[in-house]
């Protein structure tokens, strides 16, 4: 996924940032506790076709850093993709 393109989805449902899970492909709604998936590099933004978060989940990442939550993990030296 592009950073760019993180940087301006939100959730559909209610607008919040998106946090994006490189492994599983999806787009997580800390707020809605939704999972949208990826699917061939491409987000599918639709609230039926997004899966509920469960307490299976990995926690959702602390709020108070909305951008931060929006862009790719890190890369192993430290540095984000641009």
């Amino acid at each position: 996924m592009e950073s760019r393109l993180l940087e301006i989805l939100v959730c559909p449902v209610c607008k919040s940032p998106l946090r994006y899970e490189r492994q599983r492909q999806e787009l997580i709604c800390r707020a809605d506790r939704l999972a949208f998936p990826i699917r061939d590099g491409v987000p599918v933004m639709l609230e039926d076709e997004a899966r509920e978060l469960d307490d299976t989940d990995p926690a959702p990442a602390p709020a108070g850093t909305p951008q931060a939550a929006a862009t790719p993990p890190a890369s192993p030296g430290g540095a984000t993709r641009q």
